[in-house]
Parts: C-alpha cells; sequence; structure tokens
C-alpha cells in the first residue's frame, strides 16, 4: 500500500445511495459513487474514451498502416485531450481511501515506445516549451513515441483501477495526473502532430532536425539555438516569415 503524495481537497462530491432511483441526481453526485454504471455517467465516458486511445494507439504501432498513423494518432490524441479537458474542468475528486491500494506491476510500455519510435523516426523529435508561462523557458527535445508511451503509462495505472470497480480511485488518478503529467504531455504530442499534417497538407517539407535530439546532452543555449534554427526551417521560411540562413 502507497501512500498518495499529493494533498487531497477538502472539496467532495455528495454521497447518495447505491440504489437505483428514479428522482433526477445531480451529475457529479451520480458519477461519483452510484454503483450502477449509467453509460451516460461522466466516469463511464471518461473511462470509455481512455480506453479506445490505449487500444487504438496500440494498433497503430503495430505499423500495418504507416500511411495513415500521423492523421490516426492526431485524431486520437485529440479525443484524448477532451477527456483531459473534461477532468481538469470538473470539481476535484476526492478518493475514498487515504492510501492507494497497491496495484501489483505497473504496464509495460518499452515494447510500445519502440515501435512507434521505429514507425515515426523521420520525425519523432520536437521541440517544446514545457510552461509557457514561465518567461525565457528553453524549448526542450522531445519525442512522440515517448509521450504517447508515457500517456498511456499514466492512463492504465487509472484504468486498473476502474476495472477493479475502484471507480473514484480512478477519477482521482487520471485527474490528478492530467494536471502534474499526461494533460501537458499529451497537448504537446497534439501540436507536435497537428504540425505534422499541416505541412503535409500544405505540401511544406520538414528538413532533417539535425542538432536537436532527446539523446543528445546539450545545453540550454545551444539546445534553445538549435531549437530556434529547426523552428525557422520549418515553418517561418515557408511561411515567408524571414529568411532562413
Amino acid at each position: 500500500m502507497s501512500e498518495k503524495q499529493p494533498e487531497k481537497s477538502t472539496t467532495s462530491a455528495k454521497p447518495t445511495s447505491t440504489k437505483p432511483t428514479s428522482e433526477p441526481q445531480p451529475e457529479e453526485t451520480v458519477l461519483l459513487h452510484a454503483s450502477a454504471q449509467d453509460p451516460d455517467s461522466f466516469a463511464v465516458q471518461i473511462s470509455d474514451q481512455i480506453e479506445s486511445f490505449i487500444v487504438a494507439v496500440t494498433e497503430v504501432a503495430k505499423g500495418d498502416e504507416p500511411d495513415s498513423a500521423i492523421p490516426f494518432l492526431l485524431l486520437e490524441v485529440s479525443q484524448l485531450c477532451l477527456a483531459g479537458g473534461r477532468l481538469g474542468a470538473h470539481e476535484d475528486i476526492v478518493p475514498d481511501e487515504r492510501y492507494e491500494p497497491d496495484l501489483g506491476p505497473e504496464r509495460d510500455v518499452d515494447d510500445l515506445r519502440e515501435r512507434l519510435a521505429a514507425m515515426l523516426e523521420p520525425i519523432d523529435v520536437y521541440s517544446e516549451v514545457f510552461d509557457p508561462y514561465e518567461p525565457r523557458k528553453a524549448p526542450v527535445a522531445c519525442r512522440i513515441s515517448d509521450d504517447l508511451a508515457d500517456v498511456i503509462a499514466d492512463l492504465s495505472h487509472g484504468l486498473a483501477h476502474y476495472r477493479a470497480g475502484r471507480t473514484t480511485e480512478a477519477l482521482w488518478w487520471w485527474q490528478f495526473s492530467y494536471f502534474s503529467n499526461w494533460g501537458s504531455t499529451a497537448s504537446g504530442a497534439l501540436r507536435a502532430l497537428q504540425s505534422l499534417v499541416a505541412h503535409i497538407r500544405l505540401n511544406q517539407p520538414l528538413e532533417d532536425l539535425d542538432g536537436l535530439d532527446t539523446d543528445e546532452d546539450l545545453a540550454d543555449d545551444a539546445l534553445a539555438e538549435a531549437a530556434g534554427k529547426v523552428m525557422a526551417e520549418e515553418i517561418a521560411g515557408p511561411l515567408g516569415l524571414r529568411s532562413v540562413q
């Protein structure tokens, strides 16, 4: 049993009877504590979107249809971000227990990561700024394959709780990890995928991402310069915003 590290909010949904009733109930009350899983409930909708994302990305990683992988991933990540936005806009979800039940070994996503990296190799690396509100933050190199694998690891953790009948625990985990990790990771991957599809549809070829690699230990200044060069070559030049040296 591992103790949850983040401090829980004192805000909690009102408890309700687990027995079905014909009287209308507030949506949040039903979704957090009802034992009967109404297909229209928030919990069921979120879990369905998350499970659908995991299944879809796993299928894409098999590489059976590489030509459609990028637009398909764009669609799936976009739909996942909608689920994340709903979790983010929801009131703080408070689990029933102080300590998180032990789930056993976490899902191994290394094979998925490697398959995605092999399939996306020419365009896997992109530049990202983690916090747009932190001034003068240098871009860092990221990989779409790493992002998707990490997101699935987070989502699978909550899905294990959900499948074990711990609905509130699953929702708490998905909401907390959305704010702390997978939300920003998924949104970064979404921007990269959207940019790739835009380059394809607008017939704007991408240059090789020389000097921008997550495997290299670049100093902040060098990384910022490399990222700026890549952005200038890929975006500013083709759009006629400035000349590329």
